[in-house]
């Protein structure tokens, strides 16, 4: 990576009652010259200041945050973020918890940090397939259970035949909606 051009910042906080202050004062101490922000939750789908910085780094620039979980909804997200970055060529660091990917210890600690992600997603399959195996072993199947059972669906086609009952006492009858009764009885049949 080539010497650091911009330190570029990024401050968020989560409502209008807090304050960025802390970490706009911190970022300029740290030598960033242009800040992007955001005041938005940390569960909410779109951050268009993290975005817009994200976005404005050339090659050999850092991106400079207060704390890591100003940067990313979780460890994951945080280290698909930091990668994308490092194959721009622009580094990462991360004030609070000393971390400098454009530094050989700052690399370390975010290799370990993917480590223990990729280490955690394998915990998770892991568990996740064993559960199905047991659930299978004890003879549940997986998806969705079945709404209508075999005598349920010949009652719904039956009294779907018959033109004097409406579709919505068919559906009032078995406790069932208009969808469920349209995929469980046969096509063709007209609406009412």
């Amino acid at each position: 990576m080539k010497p650091c051009r911009e330190l570029v910042g990024y401050a968020r906080v989560s409502t209008q009652d807090q304050s960025l202050h802390l970490q706009k004062d911190a970022l300029k101490k740290a030598g960033c010259r242009k800040i992007f922000q955001d005041i938005i939750s940390g569960g909410k789908a779109d951050w268009p200041g993290l975005d817009d910085a994200l976005k404005y780094p050339r090659e050999g620039d850092t991106i400079v945050v207060w704390r890591l979980d100003r940067f990313g909804r979780s460890l994951k997200d945080l280290i698909e973020k930091i990668t994308l970055l490092k194959e721009r060529g622009v580094g990462f660091r991360s004030l609070q918890e000393n971390i400098d990917t454009t530094t050989v210890g700052g690399k370390l600690i975010f290799h370990v940090f993917g480590a223990l992600a990729e280490f955690e997603r394998e915990l998770i399959r892991e568990r996740t397939h064993a559960g199905l195996k047991a659930a299978r072993a004890r003879g549940r199947l997986g998806g969705r259970p079945r709404i209508l059972n075999t005598k349920k669906v010949a009652l719904l086609q039956s009294l779907h035949k018959d033109q004097s009952n409406s579709i919505r006492d068919i559906c009032k009858t078995l406790g069932i909606s208009r969808a469920t009764l349209y995929r469980y009885s046969v096509s063709g049949f007209s609406k009412k």
